[in-house]
């Protein structure tokens, strides 16, 4: 009863009046939300005297964030409410019957109640351990301003949420990814903030980062093993693209016929990521989350702990850290300095990555209405049935038991590879942010086709076609 009384002071975004939000008002809201979150994660923070946090990037495009900036948290209070709080209703520790529009408006109460608290708690640990380190006096107002881009990501998610095509964490994904990976191709500011452009060539050139300057520069300069190695990392990105849609697209399609219209009948599909990319954005927040606080312990305490120890680059070394993290596997075997230890850290990588997809796959499956029974129930009231078998829910049930269950898991551990397998090859970016993006623009581009295509403009209509 406390919790339902502090749910109704909670202030939420208000949901739209009309039951379909029409594609030019999903457009124009996702595009105010991410022209926002690309302007706040340009703001940096008043008052932050170090970013100790600035060398970890891979884990910043996960968490949808820009270490420094007044977003600094990203999506990580978010994911981390959603997790704690799927494992305690997953245990039956919380007893919340998600099928109801009562039990669904208290889920999400109640996990926004935990994005609150791990706002808090986040900002006030980031400053205190010296991830962000404030400058003298500062610290109240750079935790302030923490906050207050926690609840900017938050309010931000839930307008694009109702408002949006889908998931505003889902979005800041994408959109950092892209960013990373347009800047990974042809970013021609060296490490030490000079144009490389400038001084292209010659015995103390300026190396570029970006991977296509890079070849053209080792070239000239006659360094083949880095033209090698930038050009195995493109194509390592776009084998990625081609494996994640390719994989994207499998599905088992249910046969159905109408119960009014004889003669008529539909397929049902169901994908083979059941659970889609959700899982896979749990497990890459819940590691990235284990690797900071591991980095400001290892701040705090001046020495790497059991969690785990970094280098200069933010790259896990020792710990629990460096043995759920990933190497770049492909570079390594280019330069010919594979290490057992690497290719040990690879295989636990895949084992921990596998594992927990499938454990958080199940347990979305059951506290998101995707389970059997809610999905026959779906089925009776579009006025469905598969062919062959009486019109009865339960009949229903017992039929799509025998392929939701194994979907969920067998998607759950093929993502989780493919995820694992992604980072080992050593992208532009993290292999798994570019599997998170390749899928969620693939489903945003299913939303748009399928439910806005009939009051789109003509030109988009003729592309989504």
């Amino acid at each position: 009863m406390v919790l339902k009384t502090i749910i109704q002071y909670i202030p939420e975004v208000r949901k739209p009046s009309e039951k379909k939000v029409s594609f030019n008002t999903k457009l124009k809201w996702t595009l105010i939300i991410l022209g926002a979150f690309f302007v706040l994660a340009n703001i940096q923070l008043y008052g932050l005297s170090a970013n100790a946090l600035g060398r970890f990037e891979y884990l910043a495009i996960i968490l949808g964030t820009d270490f420094g900036s007044v977003i600094s948290l990203g999506i990580g209070p978010i994911v981390m409410s959603s997790i704690i709080l799927q494992l305690l209703v997953g245990a039956g520790i919380l007893n919340i019957d998600t099928k109801t529009d009562e039990g669904k408006r208290y889920f999400q109460g109640i996990q926004k109640i935990g994005v609150l608290f791990f706002i808090v708690f986040e900002a006030i640990i980031y400053v205190v351990m010296r991830g962000l380190e404030a400058a003298p006096g500062y610290s109240g107002i750079v935790i302030t301003q923490l906050i207050l881009g926690g609840l900017a990501i938050m309010y931000m998610d839930e307008v694009s949420q109702k408002w949006g095509f889908g998931s505003g964490v889902s979005l800041f994904i994408v959109a950092g990814v892209a960013w990373r990976l347009f800047t990974g191709l042809f970013q021609f500011i060296g490490t030490q903030g000079q144009n490389c452009l400038v001084d292209f060539t010659g015995t103390s050139y300026t190396p570029c980062t970006g991977r296509v300057f890079v070849i053209i520069q080792s070239i000239i300069n006659g360094a083949p093993t880095e033209a090698v190695v930038a050009l195995a990392t493109i194509i390592a990105t776009a084998v990625i693209f081609v494996g994640v849609v390719w994989a994207q697209s499998l599905k088992v399609e249910v046969p159905l016929t109408y119960d009014r219209l004889r003669g008529y009948g539909v397929k049902w599909p169901l994908a083979f990521f059941y659970t889609s990319v959700l899982p896979v954005i749990l497990v890459s927040a819940l590691i990235a989350n284990i690797q900071l606080f591991a980095s400001l312990l290892e701040n705090w305490f001046g020495r790497a702990t059991i969690l785990g120890g970094f280098s200069s680059s933010g790259q896990a070394i020792s710990g629990f850290s460096y043995w759920v993290g990933s190497s770049n596997l492909l570079e390594l075997i280019l330069r010919q300095s594979t290490t057992f230890s690497a290719i040990l850290q690879g295989i636990t990588h895949l084992i921990t990555y596998m594992f927990l997809s499938m454990v958080f796959a199940i347990f979305w499956m059951k506290t998101s209405n995707m389970d059997a029974g809610s999905q026959a129930k779906n089925i009776i009231s579009s006025g469905l049935q598969i062919p062959g078998f009486r019109k009865d829910e339960r009949v229903l049930e017992s039929i799509l038991s025998r392929y939701i269950m194994p979907l969920t898991v067998m998607g759950g551990l093929a993502i989780g590879a493919l995820a694992a397998v992604a980072n080992s090859l050593g992208a532009l970016t993290s292999g798994t942010a570019i599997l998170l993006a390749v899928m969620i623009t693939y489903q945003m581009y299913q939303n748009i086709a399928q439910q806005h295509a009939l009051d789109m403009h003509p030109a988009l209509r003729k592309i989504m076609a």
